[in-house]
């Protein structure tokens, strides 16, 4: 018995080996005096689980603004264009910032307009509900509602519910009440003109018809910010084109525009970073037009996704590591997240504080 006693005393009071003198001590705010937001955020590095993977992300993005091509020594092959240093000091990383739509249906949506009105990101992919969503919010407004609304009397009230938001059926039609003789417009155009139009150019032309500076893709418009939608007729705009080509069969919106726009945008930049808030079609297409230039140096997903069905919107960066869609030596984060309660924050502590110091020196 005693020598089984020794054996159970040596399994639970096992030395350790000594940690690494830098190591990061678990420390969170303990709210002695009054906290700035800043105060708060920056003990979320050390705070632990969730909480410091959001520290990460700050770090990453960080990182995408402020990198240069000044960085990076010169290489043998490249443009003598690209060797002075006035050109390195001024080439950035080209910022894709990909959403789903809920994220528009949210309040994060005025975060990502704040973000294209400054030019603060280069460009961006998302649904078909992130941009249809964008423009009815100029037209009436999403209501808060609850989780637990019965879904029988909403449909009979002609009430639409988006987690605990509401959106009033009417809003749509609103919406189509405006689409339509754009859309009349744009045929017109095309057959007239030989226009061909693609996702991008419908959103940009979307974005000018709109006037509206609460719309994200009015700024976009105005600032020559691409908008990517592979999946633009899946959702009230595709009910629209759909309607729409029972009378005027010959408009026609071509996609390969757009996988050659977005894949030569990757290809050609310097540097690239990701910021990925969902997962689906949104996440692959950002990722896959990465994969083009053998990956991105910079990453973050907020997401609530998991690996355990392969699915790609679970997936890890680390899976988009093998596929080459990361590059091999970067240090990518994933944020286990509802991205309505960080990504705001991230803001506050990356890009804004990014246009104040282009404010300052202007």
């Amino acid at each position: 018995m005693a020598e089984d006693a020794i054996q159970a005393q040596a399994a639970v009071l096992q030395k350790s080996e000594s940690i690494s003198e830098n190591s990061i001590s678990v420390r969170g705010e303990d709210f002695s005096a009054d906290v700035s937001l800043e105060q708060l955020v920056s003990k979320m590095l050390t705070t632990g689980f969730q909480a410091t993977n959001v520290g990460l992300a700050i770090k990453e993005i960080q990182n995408m603004i402020s990198w240069r091509l000044s960085d990076r020594p010169i290489g043998d092959n490249e443009q003598d264009e690209h060797k002075s240093m006035e050109y390195r000091s001024n080439a950035k990383c080209k910022i894709f910032l990909s959403y789903t739509s809920n994220m528009i249906s949210s309040g994060v949506r005025e975060t990502i307009r704040f973000l294209v009105q400054h030019k603060l990101v280069d460009v961006l992919v998302t649904t078909a509900g992130g941009i249809e969503e964008d423009f009815i919010k100029c037209m009436a407004p999403t209501v808060i509602g609850d989780f637990k609304l019965n879904g029988r009397d909403l449909r009979g009230k002609g009430l639409n519910r988006l987690g605990n938001l509401l959106i009033p059926n009417t809003n749509y039609c609103m919406f189509e009440d405006w689409v339509m003789p754009l859309l009349v417009k744009m045929t017109d155009e095309q057959v007239r003109d030989g226009t061909r139009w693609s996702p991008s150019s419908i959103i940009r032309r979307l974005g000018q018809e709109i006037d509206h500076p609460d719309s994200v893709y009015y700024w976009a418009y105005k600032n020559d910010i691409p908008v990517f939608c592979p999946g633009l007729t899946d959702g009230s705009l595709g009910d629209m084109m759909f309607f729409h080509s029972y009378k005027r069969p010959e408009f026609v919106v071509d996609i390969v525009q757009d996988i050659r726009g977005i894949n030569d945008l990757a290809m050609r930049a310097h540097c690239t970073g990701m910021i990925i808030l969902g997962g689906g079609i949104i996440k692959h297409h950002t990722c896959n037009a990465n994969l083009m230039r053998n990956g991105a140096e910079y990453s973050v997903y907020i997401n609530t996704g998991q690996e355990f069905d392969g699915s790609d919107s679970g997936a890890s960066p680390d899976e988009a590591i093998s596929w080459g869609k990361i590059r091999i030596d970067a240090k990518p984060v994933k944020v286990t997240s509802d991205a309505t309660l960080v990504f705001p924050l991230i803001v506050s502590q990356t890009f804004v504080k990014e246009l104040k110091r282009q404010r300052a020196i202007s």
